[in-house]
């Protein structure tokens, strides 16, 4: 894969009047690896960003502890008769809604980033033009494994204890996978949108209806006929339903597929269309 500089090399033309010569810019091509190394360039610069903000990883460091333990005493006597019992549910659905709503500050950053002028700085850098807006998505990572720690470490601390170890593993990557699907959908919101405070309010009014009308804190059979149908489709409980098999059964289900196959089709749609809106900024 070939991409295009943003700053190519500089060149003169002598002016046709005998005036002072003008620059012209020469576009260059850089190789994959070059970009690559543009993209963990720029992820550096994301996640040390975190490292001097670190109120920005509140939600992902906070949020799991007050889920776990608030849901856990408010409908675990409720759903499942005890806290204890209700914790095999309630950890995945926790661990899945954390991290996909945590997906949404790579909007609101990149949003961020374009109205303050750090992207346009970036503009004459002799750089991958898709670095900038790679980097950013890839440091998101890191808060995903956050979330997903978190959550899980909250869980085992109240007595949630997972039947495979492996299949945990497993689970974890697969939602971070799916995590950073949903970024592209909120960086593509990042690029086109105005302000970043509209990023956010519209992508929490997509993600709360989607979270609570999941099987994420509450079975679906509770919920009217209408509603559960909606549930049984919606993709965030493909995801709590593919960590449930897999963390306390150890097992691949259809849910698997679904989510695997979900994630991918958000990336191959949604990371074409932000690289272009964003590749028409700069």
């Amino acid at each position: 894969m070939i991409t295009q500089k943003i700053a190519p090399d500089v060149t003169t033309i002598p002016d046709s009047d005998g005036g002072r010569d003008w620059p012209v810019l020469v576009a260059e091509r850089v190789s994959t690896a070059q970009a690559v190394r543009d993209t963990l360039t720029l992820a550096r610069r994301g996640l040390l960003r975190m490292r001097h903000t670190p109120q920005q990883l509140f939600d992902v460091i906070i949020v799991p502890v007050v889920f776990t333990i608030m849901f856990a005493n408010i409908f675990g006597g409720a759903i499942a008769g005890d806290v204890s019992a209700y914790l095999p549910e309630l950890v995945p659905g926790v661990l899945v809604s954390v991290a996909i709503t945590s997906s949404v500050v790579t909007g609101v950053q990149l949003r961020e980033d374009i109205d303050s002028g750090v992207f346009d700085r970036l503009v004459s850098m002799p750089i991958s033009r898709m670095a900038p807006l790679a980097g950013s998505l890839t440091a998101d990572i890191l808060r995903y494994v956050i979330a997903t720690t978190m959550s899980l470490v909250v869980g085992l601390v109240m007595g949630y204890r997972p039947g495979s170890i492996v299949g945990t593993a497993a689970g974890i990557v697969l939602v971070i996978f799916a995590a950073f699907a949903m970024s592209w959908i909120f960086a593509l919101m990042g690029v086109i949108m105005s302000k970043a405070s509209a990023v956010q309010g519209i992508s929490m009014l997509i993600l709360m209806p989607l979270t609570f009308t999941s099987n994420a804190f509450v079975p679906t059979s509770t919920m009217p006929g209408w509603l559960q149908a909606i549930a049984d489709v919606n993709p965030v409980s493909h995801l709590v339903s593919s960590f449930r098999s897999l963390a306390n059964d150890g097992e691949i289900t259809a849910h698997v597929g679904w989510t695997l196959l979900g994630a991918t089709a958000i990336i191959a749609v949604a990371a074409p269309l932000a690289l272009r809106a964003y590749l028409r900024r700069v």
